[in-house]
């Protein structure tokens, strides 16, 4: 059966390295990140920000008849139905194990995330361009420019507030693996975080682009700059979806976790006194925040081979009691392999 849960190795001596577990957790647990439910709120601050926006924008289109503003509601109903699909990758992703998954489901996230992705392609970039294509071909003039810009100034508030949520979830975890933000909204293996912040940023600057080309318009009476608004928002909406299409995709076709996440877990399996020397280690991400361990290990002492094979089933539980890692596997090492250092 589907969801039957996989039986697990009940491994003798576990309380042989009990008093190990808590800090192996804390310090793997630590480079790996923070718990999904931060990630949950995120997604769910987010999703209220675009619903309003997306409402604001499409009535504010109707009535001024802008290109630019017309491309952001698009934009806005693009990231609604982008949050929807994150919130699905979420509970799907947070499935527990079970015999035909038994390192979990984690790598759905990414499944989902790439619908996603694929939506604001579609949906968002696809359609502004061909709007913004279609103003230059047959001009509608714009009106009301005053609602317009009301209804973009408080996007922006809203659009920003949600962008500020997810930096404050990417700073402490970019700080824990010393990583400037950036680079870890883009190493991270959380879709949901990557996707919302690269989102916000992109909505925050196809407001000021939908601002500037609704403010060209009445200056100058003519729809060419507010319909190459709606193409340049297109643009930019086409390459933040190829962007995350591409993480995406890395993530599933399987993709090693980071090198300092590398290191802390083998500075941690050397730091547990069973573990005399590790000659082989690899992590592979196989949901966000979550890895497999695979490994050849030296174990202390000089037991029988009867007695060794009961405390490499310890060890494996051990390391996969962390909230970080779906599953563990560990060999012994032969006598001539060289000894991984951190």
């Amino acid at each position: 059966m589907a969801d039957e849960q996989q039986p697990e190795r009940a491994p003798a001596d576990v309380s042989a390295g009990r008093h190990d577990r808590g800090s192996f957790r804390a310090d793997v647990g630590l480079r790996i990140g923070q718990s999904g439910s931060t990630s949950l709120l995120t997604v769910l601050v987010a999703l209220a920000a675009n619903l309003l926006v997306a409402v604001a924008k499409s009535v504010a289109a109707a009535i001024t008849k802008s290109a630019s503003l017309t491309a952001e509601a698009a934009h806005s109903w693009a990231d609604t139905g982008n949050q929807v699909l994150l919130l699905v990758a979420n509970r799907r992703a947070a499935r527990p194990p079970d015999r035909n998954h038994p390192l979990g489901h984690g790598r759905e996230a990414y499944v989902w995330s790439l619908f996603a992705a694929l939506g604001l392609f579609v949906a968002g970039g696809a359609a502004s361009i061909t709007h913004g294509v279609n103003e230059l071909r047959s001009p509608s003039p714009a009106g009301h420019f005053a609602v317009g810009y009301v209804v973009l100034g408080i996007s922006f508030v809203l659009e920003g507030t949600s962008f500020l949520r997810s930096v404050r979830q990417a700073t402490p975890e970019a700080g824990a693996l010393q990583r400037d933000l950036i680079e870890h909204v883009m190493a991270t293996s959380d879709p949901t975080l990557r996707a919302v912040f690269v989102e916000d940023a992109s909505a925050l600057i196809g407001l000021l682009v939908a601002a500037v080309g609704l403010a060209a318009h009445q200056l100058t009476g003519s729809v060419t700059p507010d319909a190459i608004g709606s193409i340049l928002i297109g643009l930019l909406l086409v390459v933040v979806a190829v962007l995350l299409i591409n993480r995406n995709r890395q993530f599933l076709v399987g993709e090693e976790a980071d090198p300092r996440v590398r290191r802390a877990v083998l500075q941690a399996l050397l730091d547990l006194p069973q573990v005399q020397r590790v000659t082989y280690l690899r992590l592979e991400v196989v949901g966000p925040r979550t890895i497999s361990v695979i490994g050849d290990v030296d174990l202390a002492g000089d037991d029988v081979e009867s007695k060794v094979a009961v405390r490499l089933r310890a060890l494996e539980a051990l390391i996969s009691a962390s909230p970080a890692v779906a599953g563990t596997v560990l060999s012994l090492s032969a006598p001539d392999e060289p000894t991984l250092t951190v």
